[in-house]
């Protein structure tokens, strides 16, 4: 005997959602990156908001060490990140970091790893040492504004649950794809939702609340 296997629909996923499709909105998933992207109906997603950090010195520094690589912290803000040096020191020095809405953080060590909620980075030790008022911008862009499967651990945005998918899509490798997500006002059930595999209960929870801050309820089904 043939078995045939009915794959999900709307129903499956959304209770109630509000009048003229208010609920939705278009989407562009994120192209595949070696292989396709599949997003699964259902599926809770994140949409990307923060692009890759660039560096700049002014020009007129006196110290010429370069900053490696910057990534991102999970607190990561979007605008410019303010390195100024608030103590020469001969092979080295002491930056005063401050973020884009004017927060003071942690000092950063010329030579010495800095690691935090914010950024990551390591600013070397030059020929030339820095001095004092000597600054360095990093700059955290906007980001594509596409979706991907909700990713806890990213530090990118979409660690933060944005929506679900309304139908499934495939985006081919090095290919973005249009879709459609339920993005607000909307009860779900929560049995239908797709979660990544390896996802805790303590971030399903967070994800459910961040949901929930959309007007997007997941019920029990009785």
């Amino acid at each position: 005997m043939t078995v045939l296997t009915e794959s999900k629909h709307i129903g499956d996923v959304v209770i109630q959602e509000a009048d003229r499709y208010r609920s939705r909105d278009q989407v562009i998933v994120l192209a595949g990156d070696g292989a396709e992207r599949a997003l699964a109906i259902g599926e809770v997603i994140g949409k990307i908001t923060h692009g890759t950090p660039t560096v700049e010195a002014d020009e007129g520094n006196t110290g010429d060490g370069v900053m490696g690589a910057v990534t991102l912290g999970a607190l990561a803000e979007l605008g410019d990140y303010v390195l100024t040096c608030i103590e020469a020191v001969e092979d080295g020095g002491v930056f005063q970091l401050t973020s884009p809405l004017g927060y003071t953080m942690p000092p950063l060590t010329v030579g010495v790893a800095y690691a935090g909620d914010h950024l990551n980075m390591t600013l070397a030790v030059g020929d030339t040492d820095f001095v004092a008022g000597d600054k360095i911008t990093i700059s955290v862009p906007a980001g594509f504004g596409k979706v991907v499967a909700l990713a806890p651990a990213a530090v990118d945005g979409s660690q933060n649950a944005a929506g679900l998918m309304a139908a499934a899509v495939t985006a081919p490798d090095g290919s973005d794809a249009p879709g459609v997500a339920i993005r607000r006002e909307a009860a779900v059930k929560l049995g239908g939702l797709t979660w990544p595999d390896a996802i805790t209960d303590d971030q399903k929870t967070a994800a459910l609340a961040q949901l929930a801050a959309l007007s997007i309820i997941a019920r029990q089904e009785v």
